[in-house]
């Protein structure tokens, strides 16, 4: 009998699109997936913007937000946005999960 080891598909490569409005993802597999920027910065995890939720302070919508740095941390990147947020570290397999996958 032969087994074969499912490999689940992990990030490759990033970068942000042309107009800074969303995470380009290219995974393992050759898959091409986006991330909104929005979509990102709605969904950061780190103290501040859970703390921001927490206190009902975190807004609904971010209009118009753009990436504007991306930092490789190896695990995850910490992306840096056009409203000075630069706090939130994605780890990979979340932003998997948030292009879809």
């Amino acid at each position: 009998m032969t087994m074969t080891a499912l490999v689940a598909p992990t990030v490759a490569d990033c970068e942000a699109s042309a107009d800074l409005a969303s995470l380009l993802v290219r995974t393992t597999q050759d898959d091409a997936l986006s991330v909104p920027a929005e979509k990102l910065r709605l969904s950061c995890k780190c103290a501040h913007c859970t703390r921001a939720r927490f206190d009902g302070r975190f807004p609904d919508t971010f209009p118009g937000i753009a990436i504007t740095e991306i930092g490789d941390l190896g695990y995850g990147l910490n992306i840096a946005f056009s409203d000075g947020h630069n706090r939130g570290i994605y780890p990979k397999p979340y932003l998997l999960s948030l292009a879809g996958r």
